[in-house]
């Protein structure tokens, strides 16, 4: 059903991340934290990655990508503005797929892998969520980024009162979501899944491959304030002045656990070995 509902909506994903200041503190975001941490360059997994965003940004910076979607309505979309932005040298391959299953892909394939804007998010159970990780660390190489952001279950309070205040009359809604993170109601009919940053934490800890880096709230305290942050960005010293202040503290587990978009960042490394006893390595 989520995938009904992109297809429904890829012009307004497309147009998401840069229709105001506010929604471009995920993006912009994003992309402070990709350039910091990915490789000069090399071949870059978009998994999820929509109507290609981000794919063609980072095609336009000499990567080279393939475009991965569960959705064939984005990646019709993203191959005409791919070859609008001229980049089609540079995006090797635009598929149709699940983060669950990456089998097309051989272990150790990419550069960097990026699964940004919530895909994880829209994966239904515990199971089927570490499933998504296990794979998107497989067909990264030992020592390459991997970039994944999901939604922020306390991000998604904080605008109730504001956003979807109707919602809150109903208390089984409210509890579940605040208990176990679940959303049936998200865009009124769609599945959403919110983390705590000790779910994170407890869901990446399980894979000795992964080391977790950083957590940066992509809207870090800007949260509840779209209409206040559209405002402040028209003031050009004012906007310089927070923006500085949000990339020194969206890290802090305080700002980044109240965030909308929690972005994760991380690396494969190669596990280690158990020791063992001089008697055990001699039997």
């Amino acid at each position: 059903m989520v995938e009904e509902c992109y297809a429904q909506s890829v012009e307004y994903e497309w147009k998401r991340l840069v229709q105001d200041a506010y929604h471009r503190l995920e993006f912009d975001t994003t992309m402070f934290f990709l350039k910091k941490y990915l490789p000069k360059k090399g071949l870059i997994l978009d998994a999820g990655g929509g109507p290609g965003r981000y794919a063609i940004e980072l095609a336009k910076k000499g990567y080279d990508i393939i475009l991965l979607d569960l959705v064939k309505e984005n990646l019709e979309f993203a191959e005409k503005r791919i070859k609008k932005a001229k980049v089609g040298n540079k995006v090797k391959e635009i598929v149709q797929g699940d983060i669950r299953d990456l089998s097309k892909f051989r272990n150790s394939t990419f550069d960097a892998v990026l699964c940004l804007g919530g895909p994880l998010s829209h994966i239904k159970g515990n199971k089927q969520r570490e499933r998504a990780v296990s794979e998107l660390i497989r067909v990264a190489r030992p020592g390459a980024p991997i970039f994944i952001s999901v939604f922020g279950r306390f991000g998604k309070l904080i605008r109730g009162p504001r956003y979807w205040a109707n919602k809150i009359v109903n208390k089984s809604f409210l509890d579940k979501l605040v208990n176990t993170g679940e959303n049936e109601l998200w865009k009124g009919k769609y599945y959403a899944h919110y983390f705590t940053l000790e779910e994170i934490n407890s869901v990446f800890s399980k894979f000795p491959e992964f080391k977790l880096l950083k957590l940066a709230g992509l809207e870090g305290l800007a949260t509840p304030y779209t209409e206040e942050i559209n405002k402040l960005a028209k003031n050009r010293k004012a906007w310089k002045n927070w923006l500085e202040m949000h990339y020194r503290l969206c890290t802090h587990p305080t700002v980044a656990g109240i965030s909308v978009h929690i972005l994760i960042i991380g690396k494969k490394v190669r596990p280690a070995l158990k020791r063992t006893s001089r008697k055990q390595r001699f039997l």
